[in-house]
């Protein structure tokens, strides 16, 4: 199996299990503060992770530039991202964090363009990506209306804040050079996104009528912990590094989808004729952005190919 292959079945498992957190976060916000909760979510999962890699892999990379890097990029794609979204779903549907999450791709794609010379937009991937966020628009259009109430607003803006920043962390994280241990910088990714959302907490939080124990509450978190942390986020990070981030981000689109499954066999929630319209505007959506990636990449390697035949020796004898 190669490492296309497996970097695929890692997005089908980010897929799943992400877009079954949503409910997951919904249950843990209903008994514990967001940042606490999602800070204690990402400290523990981050610190398994990173034993985890140190068992399988020896070697590390401590450096301070590593370091730094990897609190960087947990920052943005952790304290901002994660937690806002955690914080968010304490004033918003779930339905609605992942409609507006599922803009994440585009937010990517943006950035991408920004930072990276060899990547272009083509109609494939832009119509996609638009198509992509009608599907989302189609399984919530009747949560849309709530969005005009002023209780709904705090929320919404941090979700778009974090899908932003979650993007832009992917995007920085795409541009790890041969990391020594991935897994590793994985799990510090986690522990120090986690933590800097518990520094957060007390100045963010309310911790009026705060339960230290609850039994639904404790199940979301170690769920979280254990699928939607240590194994999903290391899955992520995997594919991530292997395929386009338009490919590898594209999990955006199919988590809502998987988030009203979830919603109809467990909660009983309605599933109509426009859960199935979705349906279909997301699967072609996928299909387009990665047809246009395939394109791209293709045209660029014939570039090069041509450019090695028009002058082969300026290319090194073992190119």
């Amino acid at each position: 199996m190669n490492a296309t292959t497996k970097a695929y079945i890692a997005l089908i498992f980010v897929c799943i299990v992400w877009g079954t957190t949503y409910m997951a976060i919904w249950v843990g916000v209903e008994h514990y503060p967001p940042f606490l909760f999602a800070g204690v979510r990402q400290t523990v999962a981050g610190f398994i992770l990173i034993t985890a890699a140190l068992m399988f892999n020896k070697k590390k990379d401590l450096t301070k530039a590593n370091i730094l890097r990897q609190m960087l990029i947990g920052f943005l794609m952790l304290t901002l991202g994660n937690g806002c979204v955690t914080y968010g779903e304490k004033y918003i549907p779930s339905g609605i964090a992942a409609l507006l999450c599922s803009m994440m791709p585009l937010f990517a794609v943006m950035f991408n363009l920004v930072f990276s010379r060899k990547d272009h937009f083509n109609a494939a991937i832009g119509f996609g990506l638009l198509l992509g966020v009608c599907g989302v628009g189609l399984i919530f259009r009747h949560n849309l209306a709530d969005l005009t109430k002023p209780a709904y607003v705090g929320g919404m803006v941090a979700v778009l804040l974090a899908t932003c920043s979650w993007a832009l962390g992917s995007i920085l994280n795409k541009k790890n050079v041969d990391p020594v241990n991935p897994f590793l910088n994985s799990g510090m990714q986690l522990f120090f996104g986690g933590l800097f959302m518990l520094m957060l907490s007390p100045a963010v939080d309310s911790y009026k009528d705060f339960q230290l124990w609850n039994t639904h509450g404790i199940a979301a978190l170690v769920y979280l912990i254990i699928f939607g942390s240590v194994l999903a986020y290391a899955a992520y990070m995997y594919e991530l590094s292997v395929l386009p981030v338009g490919i590898a981000t594209i999990y955006a689109y199919i988590n809502p989808l998987i988030a009203v499954i979830v919603g109809y066999l467990v909660l009983k929630e309605e599933v109509n004729i426009y859960t199935g319209m979705a349906f279909v505007t997301i699967v072609i959506s996928v299909y387009l952005v990665n047809r246009g990636y395939r394109k791209q990449h293709k045209l660029d390697q014939e570039k090069i190919s041509k450019m090695a035949g028009a002058f082969p020796e300026s290319l090194p004898a073992d190119s």
